[in-house]
């Protein structure tokens, strides 16, 4: 399992939001490329990052945070918000991210999923986020109306290398994962499923290192990190320990 902290950018400051509300924006670091470099120096593996202003706006905000980023740091970077047509994908895919994340556009132009995973193997990554069991877009401002199962389903061919799913209810609010709902749609689908939304405590990390989670390819912690809730070094030291015993 990859525990992937999470930089999520609003006007070019690494952010945390409660339930995807713009409105309800915390600000826990002014220079995101600091941030990003503080989680490579505590040992995590793998990067996300989410351009807020860019998932309302259907098109790039934060061009140049990310930017700095991905300049600050050797560790692979995945990307979200705003990536909705093969041209953005290409120019972030050729600026240095590792994996793109295709969210609103997964839902309205299925073929262009199809298409960069073709083109782009291993490197396209989907997200669903779910509200109430159906898909939200737009920065979650609507609800679409298929499930998350459903959706996932639609890609199970076309090589996408990984579904971010995350339960809207729980983002922002440190109540827990929603490990049901991830593990049905883990079940529902072939594709590594990646959860998303609520990781409060270690406790919640424990929680994926049981074996009904083994089929769970990682997840994503944000507040839980910057509030302190979440030490990082225990949460790697566990997973290191886990990584080392299924290998023994």
């Amino acid at each position: 399992m990859i525990l992937y902290p999470a930089i999520d950018l609003k006007q070019g400051e690494c952010v945390r939001l409660i339930h995807g509300d713009m409105e309800q924006a915390t600000v826990f670091n002014t220079n995101p490329a600091d941030q990003a470099q503080a989680f490579e120096a505590q040992g995590f593996e793998y990067l996300h990052v989410v351009d807020l202003d860019g998932a309302f706006a259907g098109e790039p905000r934060n061009a140049t945070a990310v930017e700095a980023i991905l300049k600050s740091v050797k560790m692979p970077v995945q990307l979200g918000g705003g990536i909705r047509d093969m041209r953005t994908i290409e120019a972030w895919l050729a600026k240095g991210v590792s994996r793109v994340i295709i969210g609103t556009a997964a839902v309205r132009d299925p073929d262009l999923v199809r298409e960069a995973a073709r083109l782009h193997p291993g490197r396209i990554a989907v997200g669903i986020d779910a509200r109430d069991g159906l898909v939200a877009v737009d920065g979650w401002a609507k609800v679409a109306q298929v499930t998350a199962s459903e959706l996932g389903r639609r890609f199970e061919d076309a090589g996408v290398a990984a579904i971010i799913y995350t339960d809207i209810s729980r983002d922002g609010v440190l109540k827990g994962l929603n490990v049901e709902a991830t593990l049905a749609l883990a079940d529902a689908i072939a594709i590594p499923v990646i959860a998303s939304g609520g990781l409060a405590s270690l406790a919640d990390v424990e929680r994926l290192l049981q074996p009904d989670c083994r089929r769970l390819a990682g997840a994503i912690t944000g507040r839980a990190l910057y509030d302190g809730r979440l030490d990082p070094s225990a949460a790697l030291a566990l997973i290191r320990a886990a990584r080392e015993a299924s290998i023994a």
